[in-house]
């Protein structure tokens, strides 16, 4: 695995790949960095070009001061930039949580580059908001967004050496694939000055989170519903256990992605990619595999 750096859209981004190919850029979401897409570039590395940035706002990425400059737009800019940094005009998406809401509005926007799209425990826009409003447990589930949007999260987030952070890793999968050389890269990557913040201005800047107690609405990734099928082939994996984005994301979706298939992990939480590396990993070549129809 190489490191290396791009200056691009106005940030430098750190990112590292592995192999030789087809292009596959996997983007992270909170609280991880490029780390958590390690047994991807190994497995995707052995016949793609596999790309894991750190995303602006992450590690060792530029960390705009601007809160602004995390709406999702400008980061969906920022991976339109890296590809064509790398010389890529078409290229495969995989994204996780963050990294999955980047992707949906990616392919949204820039269905012309994408071969494939890959989505992994992240809600496609349209169904989150309709979550957010209907279903009284993803409300509940998604409290915590209003709390990672407040002054406050920081101080809570950072204590006791990063307690709660590393709890929200481990909720609902048990722990077992977190291990204490794991647990050293993240709490590196946390540390690095302006990087809890960067990776808390993606709630803030966009708003999201379930109806507040002062009378504010629940708000989703943004856009409006009708605008928001997305062409391009997609497989979205879900792992049912996963105690913040709940399944009922994924009921109707098929109503906004004209090519789509579904694989449930009964098993899997919220993070697993990092608890079933294997089968994630054999979904995502099966799909990349399969022809495109034309």
């Amino acid at each position: 695995m190489d490191h290396a750096y791009a200056d691009v859209n106005g940030v430098r981004l750190h990112y590292v790949t592995a192999g030789r190919g087809p292009l596959v850029v996997l983007l992270h979401g909170f609280p991880e960095f490029w780390y958590a897409w390690t047994a991807q570039l190994a497995e995707f590395g052995r016949d793609h070009r596999a790309v894991a940035p750190d995303m602006r706002g992450y590690n060792l990425s530029s960390k705009p001061t601007d809160l602004a400059a995390y709406r999702v737009k400008h980061v969906v800019a920022d991976v339109s930039a890296l590809a064509d940094h790398l010389g890529a005009t078409t290229f495969a998406l995989v994204g996780h949580d963050w990294g999955g809401v980047v992707a949906w509005a990616f392919a949204l926007t820039h269905p012309e580059r994408l071969e494939k799209l890959v989505i992994v425990n992240a809600p496609h826009p349209a169904i989150f908001e309709r979550e957010l409003r209907e279903n009284p447990a993803q409300q509940e589930a998604s409290r915590y967004m209003l709390a990672f949007r407040s002054a406050e999260a920081e101080s809570l987030l950072s204590a006791d050496n990063y307690a709660r952070m590393v709890a929200m890793l481990t909720r609902g999968g048990g722990g077992a694939w977190l291990t204490d050389a794991d647990r050293a890269r993240y709490l590196a990557a946390w540390s690095q000055p302006g990087a809890l913040t960067g990776g808390l201005n993606y709630y803030r800047a966009a708003g999201v989170g379930p109806p507040a107690a002062d009378g504010t609405p629940a708000r989703s990734f943004g856009r409006d519903p009708r605008r928001l099928t997305v062409t391009v082939p997609t497989l979205v994996i879900w792992g049912e256990r996963d105690r913040a984005l709940l399944p009922g994301n994924l009921d109707g979706l098929d109503r906004f992605v004209a090519d789509l298939t579904i694989k449930r992990v009964p098993d899997g939480s919220h993070w697993v990619i990092h608890e079933q590396p294997a089968l994630v990993n054999g979904y995502i070549r099966d799909f990349l595999a399969a022809p495109r129809a034309r």
